[in-house]
């Protein structure tokens, strides 16, 4: 028996069959013969999604052994990988060939599959989530059978593809529209939260976040002050930390002296107020120059739970006051900073930023420690604003509530008919999030 758990250990399951694959062949295969014996498919990658997405009690494909680059053109600044590389390895990757992603979030494990999947995003008024990067597809159908789709064959599908949250099919393939490797001025400060809301929208006109290429914020619950982010891209040649300065301020900092600070925390939840000064109280200032990819993303050895909602930028303000409101009555307090970032809009179905410019929240709490109260309060507030949940975190939605808050819907809905007619991707979580099908006459939805 084998005990398949997520990264948070907050999801696990007990899969009848754990399969590695390192081909899309025997990728085929293994669905193939799933599907003949009525059996359930789930993929995981990293395992760094905090829903239940990839659990399953039938085949659980693991795409850890799927991790190549498979081509290169330098002249379009594209690349083609097997889609369980990690945006850790596929950094150093198109770093050796001068190439870089255009945008990437604050962590880097998952794998691309997992990444696009759930629509996973960075910050920046100019750059919508990393599924917005796929130019061309490959992904094995719920019958088995190798669809491929790009540009020029069969557009659509790939429009809608990019992000399918595991129902569609499983991806073995992505191929990558990258840039020309650049480097980012980092620059952290610390300020106060009240004044940062003031100047988050002003008339519409999203001001901090327009302050750097790539804007953001985050404080500690009960705390005035926040340490704030401020990355603008740039050719000045790097000017790393040493690798001294790099270990004390990620990994002692960040990671060790933070971890010790959550578990004080978790067992004396009267002492959280003090914990939020002791580390707001740490953070510093800090100013570097460093290759894209090594200042987007920072090791996180702290486990945790989080819930992240997309609304209306220019409801960004508001909500987050609401937010701190929540937390100032919290009977278990939170030991995790909020982090509130923005993104741009796209034409994906089911992408949280199909047609519009998202302002994120983000809340998190430490493993072990209660959570359920505070992100459904959390999600309320979201409610108000149409918030689209990042698919890869927590939240307590079903298809009868989200389905208006997507405008293709519908659109999404005739993919999955087509690739996975039978359900052999279904599961618990994408019977609740995106409807349960009767087989008999198929129907999605709700």
């Amino acid at each position: 028996m084998t005990v398949v758990r997520n990264w948070a250990r907050n999801q696990s399951c007990i899969p009848a069959e754990v399969v590695r694959p390192t081909t899309t062949a025997q990728v085929a295969d293994i669905v193939r013969r799933a599907h003949a014996d009525g059996r359930r498919v789930k993929v995981i990658g990293a395992g760094h999604s905090f829903t239940p997405a990839a659990m399953t009690n039938g085949v659980l494909l693991s795409l850890e052994r799927m991790r190549g680059v498979l081509a290169v053109d330098t002249g379009r600044h594209r690349v083609t990988v097997q889609a369980g590389i990690t945006l850790r390895d596929l950094g150093d990757e198109l770093a050796a060939v001068g190439l870089a992603m255009p945008n990437l979030g604050d962590i880097n494990v998952q794998s691309v599959a997992g990444a696009i999947n759930t629509a996973t995003h960075g910050t920046g008024l100019a750059w919508g989530n990393i599924a917005t990067t796929i130019v061309g597809m490959e992904l094995v159908d719920g019958r088995g059978e190798v669809v491929r789709c790009d540009e020029s064959s069969d557009p659509e599908l790939l429009r809608v593809a990019r992000v399918g949250v595991g129902a569609l099919g499983v991806v073995t393939e992505v191929t990558i529209q990258c840039v020309p490797a650049f480097n980012l001025h980092a620059h952290e400060t610390v300020e106060v939260l009240d004044d940062l809301l003031d100047d988050l929208v002003d008339g519409g006109v999203p001001a901090f976040a327009g302050s750097a290429d790539h804007a953001e914020f985050f404080w500690m619950p009960g705390a005035r002050r926040a340490q704030v982010k401020r990355n603008r891209r740039t050719d000045e040649p790097a000017q790393p930390p040493s690798r001294l300065a790099y270990v004390r301020d990620k990994y002692v900092a960040e990671n060790a002296a933070f971890g010790l600070v959550c578990r004080v925390g978790r067992r004396f939840p009267s002492l959280a107020p003090r914990v939020a000064k002791l580390v707001a109280g740490a953070a510093t200032e800090r100013e570097l120059v460093d290759r894209s990819d090594k200042v987007f993303a920072s090791p996180r050895l702290v486990r945790f739970v989080e819930m992240e909602y997309g609304i209306p930028i220019e409801a960004l303000p508001e909500a987050v006051r609401r937010v701190r409101d929540v937390t100032r009555n919290l009977s278990y307090p939170s030991l995790f900073p909020i982090e509130v970032r923005v993104s741009a809009a796209d034409d994906i179905p089911l992408s949280t930023g199909y047609g519009r410019t998202n302002g994120w929240i983000a809340v998190h709490q430490y493993r072990g420690a209660p959570y359920e109260h505070y992100f459904q309060a959390v999600e309320a507030i979201m409610n108000d604003y149409d918030g689209r949940p990042h698919w890869g975190k927590l939240h307590y939605q079903s298809a009868a509530t989200l389905r208006s808050r997507y405008p293709e819907w519908d659109r999404f809905a005739e993919a999955r008919a087509r690739l996975d007619p039978d359900g052999t991707f279904r599961n618990e979580y994408l019977d609740r999030t995106l409807g349960d099908r009767t087989l008999g006459d198929r129907t999605l939805g709700v």
